[in-house]
């Protein structure tokens, strides 16, 4: 309890300074956010009255002592580009968003782990050379590189999937999971090539322990030995290093979702950049910082139940 009070503190201080640098960072963004509501061709006077009630005049800790106020309440403002409560447009676009980063993590672990194992118990053969690669290859191109390439081949080719769009899964799962299935292949890609490489180097430890060589001369099965002892053992600090990638992911999705047109937390995020929307600039950057933090707190909490012998004290 006292390890999860000290990490829950510090995440809390580190969300408050987050939020301190988005705010000041906004704030010297260029664009008058009055402007933005009532257009280039306001009167002056609208325009200074506006600002005296949105309280634009105001000193900077005044402004952010408000913003963190309504924050804390709920009311997180109205997006100047959507003219709607960012609160709903934020809750709409992380389901989205989730969509494809857990496929993107499923399709990561599937293709990493074997991969891995593999590299790791064929060490310096032909399949380690298959297993590095493909890894070396991932990892070598970009995120929307491998977007266009699959744009083509599934959607413009072959039309098997949809090169654009969101359908919520509440709505329809299996077509939501046709519309989210590119991007996440696409994010999933690099993902996969660093998983593959600490998978593969996790296991190269394990099977160099002196248990793995007692109950290889105790005659069991290379495949029990393999993965029911050493990658029982391996698989813990892959799971810990996916799950750190879980808030990467949802910082890292603004070009996929673009590329997509897939209308997720990086497509806002993106959009409130491109019209100068600063309340939705602060809500999405704030958003993603959060989740990234919670994902790391539940990721250590969980490395505990993988890894009994981890003490937090």
């Amino acid at each position: 309890m006292t390890y999860l009070f000290k990490r829950l503190s510090l995440l809390l201080l580190t969300l408050l300074l987050i939020s301190v640098v988005t705010f000041v960072l906004t704030k010297i963004l260029p664009g008058d956010v009055a402007i933005m509501i009532l257009g280039t061709r306001s009167h002056p006077e609208t325009l200074t009255a506006l600002r005296q009630e949105l309280g634009l005049n105001d000193p900077l800790v005044v402004q952010y002592g408000r913003w963190i106020g309504d924050l804390l309440q709920g009311d997180w403002g109205t997006s100047l580009r959507f003219k709607e409560p960012i609160a709903k447009l934020l809750g709409q676009k992380i389901l989205a968003s989730g969509v494809i980063v857990v496929l993107s993590l499923l399709i990561a672990l599937s293709l990493a782990i074997p991969l891995g194992v593999v590299g790791a118990v064929r060490q310096n053969r032909w399949q380690d050379t298959v297993s590095s690669s493909t890894a070396l290859l991932g990892i070598s191109l970009p995120d929307f590189f491998w977007g266009m390439v699959l744009i083509l081949l599934f959607s413009r080719w072959l039309g098997l999937l949809p090169s654009s769009g969101f359908v919520s899964p509440l709505e329809n799962l299996w077509l939501s999971i046709k519309h989210a299935l590119l991007p996440a292949i696409a994010l999933g890609l690099s993902l996969m090539a660093h998983l593959t490489r600490m998978t593969r180097s996790a296991m190269l430890e394990v099977l160099s322990q002196d248990y793995i060589r007692v109950s290889r001369s105790k005659g069991l099965g290379e495949r029990m030995v393999v993965y029911k002892h050493a990658l029982r053992n391996a698989i813990a600090p892959v799971i810990t290093v996916a799950g750190l990638q879980l808030g990467y992911l949802f910082g890292s999705i603004i070009v996929v979702e673009s590329l997509f047109n897939y209308t997720g937390v990086g497509w806002l995020t993106y959009q409130a950049l491109l019209n100068r929307d600063i309340p939705l600039i602060q809500a999405t950057v704030f958003v993603i910082a959060t989740v990234f933090m919670l994902s790391n707190l539940v990721v250590d909490l969980v490395y505990k139940v993988l890894d009994p012998r981890i003490s937090f004290e």
